[in-house]
């Protein structure tokens, strides 16, 4: 089985979306149980919170439901548990030694280098434009499954 941590910052925005995307693109490839996929946060800010309620919107509109998921911050445990750790931006892989330490097996990576493009997935939270995430975040899944199944 494959695992795979998708980070954000808070857990409410771009990370959980990734980690429904990613079910959804498994799911429908008919290889759902071949895959554990999870989201968490680096910060502690809205641990217990549920996805943000536009992100949810917009999930929902591409018919995927994301009810009961609330945010939680990352472990250090993660790193043993998961294969894939994938971080939405350079701020979170920063954040993310801090709770990990050094990735000497090469799990954690920028989630749009799948994608063969060089930046961060831009936060929603900030900018309002949940359509380019949403973008982004397709982009990066898509590529980073395909590598996985290569």
């Amino acid at each position: 089985m494959t695992k795979i941590l998708f980070i954000c910052h808070g857990n409410i925005c771009r990370s959980p979306m990734a980690e429904f995307v990613m079910k959804k693109l498994v799911s429908d490839s008919g290889m759902a149980d071949k895959f554990y996929i999870e989201s968490a946060a680096t910060s502690r800010e809205e641990i217990g919170n549920p996805v943000y309620q536009p992100v949810r919107k917009l999930l929902a509109s591409h018919g995927i439901d994301t009810s009961g998921k609330t945010a939680r911050q990352m472990t250090e445990a993660d790193y043993d548990r998961f294969d894939y750790i994938v971080a939405m931006d350079r701020n979170n892989l920063r954040n993310m030694e801090r709770i990990i330490g050094k990735d000497d097996e090469n799990k954690v990576s920028l989630l749009l280098h799948h994608a063969g493009i060089d930046r961060d997935v831009a936060d929603p939270w900030y900018t309002r434009d949940f359509e380019a995430t949403w973008d982004d975040v397709n982009a990066g899944c898509k590529a980073l499954l395909k590598k996985i199944l290569l």
